[in-house]
This record gives structure tokens, C-alpha cells and sequence, in this order.
């Protein structure tokens, strides 16, 4: 799981979960896999991920963007094409609605989602170490800097919270989608031609 945001505060989380399958088809949890190696995976690994981008940069001469775009199509295939197999789930950057694992509502957040007919859902329920949470407070709290930043950019005032976003499409291929903040209600009715 990649929790977090798509910065060098992103946490790459290879043991809180996480697992791989024998030939025989038996579960094997990475962090049995890696009980060798946990200075690898909680120092090393993390660094590694957490300056892809930049190594992409230096190794190809070009910017990584591509690799982005890429990583995106692939995100949006799993969510409203495939959706995840049973017992699979796939980082994504979400709105944080609910307060997952403790992180502050209102912000978007990379946490483990499964996909179901178009719709994600935030895994919920994988026991984290003092070491993981340590590392989501970290993510979190860049998060929020940069989310009080846009907001005196575009001069909202911090207070105003998006509470809810859902959207419903109908066989006519009108949406409707509607948002909530604590202040007032926004409806958006779409059609195509």
C-alpha cells in the first residue's frame, strides 16, 4: 500500500497487509516474507519509492510524467473497468470522508482500496504498527499544509468542509451529482446530446 500523498511523504507500506500467493495458492503474508528484512523494508524500500520519480528523471534524462499518466489510465482501469480481484486492493488517492485509520476528514488521501462496480472502497481494519501510524501522521500533516495553502489561494476559509460528493447516472446519460459542505448544498444536473 502506498498511504498517503504522491510526495516524498509518501508512506510504501510492504507489511501492514500486504501478501503473496504460493503455487499451491496458500497466503503468505509479506511481513512473514520479510521478517528478515525489516530494516530493508521500514528504511531502504521506503526511500527508494519515495524518490521514484526522481531516479526515473535521472536514469531516462526525461521527466516521469509519463510514468504518472501511465500509473493514472491503470488506477482508472482498475476502478471503473475490472475492479480488484477478492482479497486485492490498489492505492488510490481518495477523498477521506469518514476518517480512515485516523487520518482528518476532508482531505484526499492515498489509502488501500478494493473496487466494485465503478465504485472504490477504503480497505478498513489492517492493524497498523506505531511506526506505519507515525508515518500517515507525517503524509498527513504535509497534506494539510498544502490543502490551508490552496484554500487562502483561492480565498476560501479553512471552515468550509466538502462533507459528502455522489454521483448517479441514469440510461438517459443525464448525471446528477451533488456536494454538501457546512455551509450549503450544490446541485449539478448534466445531460449529453
Amino acid at each position: 500500500t502506498i498511504w498517503g500523498n504522491h510526495s516524498e511523504t509518501q508512506y510504501p507500506d510492504a507489511l501492514s497487509g500486504g501478501y503473496c500467493m504460493t503455487e499451491n495458492g496458500r497466503k503468505v503474508p509479506l511481513s512473514e516474507l520479510l521478517a528478515n528484512d525489516i530494516d530493508w523494508a521500514t528504511g531502504d524500500f521506503i526511500y527508494d519509492v519515495q524518490n521514484r520519480g526522481k531516479a526515473v528523471i535521472e536514469a531516462r534524462g526525461l521527466s516521469s510524467a509519463m510514468s504518472a499518466a501511465q500509473a493514472t489510465a491503470d488506477c482508472l482501469r482498475t476502478w471503473l473497468v475490472t475492479g480488484t480481484k477478492d482479497g486485492e486492493t490498489v492505492s488510490m488517492a481518495v477523498y477521506n470522508d469518514k476518517g480512515y485509520y485516523g487520518v482528518k476528514v476532508g482531505i484526499v488521501f492515498s489509502f488501500p482500496c478494493e473496487c466494485r462496480n465503478g465504485e472504490w472502497f477504503v480497505k478498513e481494519g489492517l492493524q497498523l504498527s506505531e511506526f506505519s501510524r507515525k508515518k500517515l501522521r507525517i503524509t498527513e500533516a504535509e497534506l494539510v499544509e498544502e490543502m490551508a495553502g490552496a484554500q487562502e489561494l483561492i480565498g476560501m476559509p479553512p471552515a468550509k468542509k466538502i462533507r459528502t460528493v455522489s454521483i448517479s447516472a441514469s440510461s438517459s446519460g443525464s448525471s446528477l451529482a451533488t456536494t454538501a459542505t457546512d455551509s450549503d448544498m450544490s446541485v449539478c444536473l448534466t445531460s449529453r446530446m
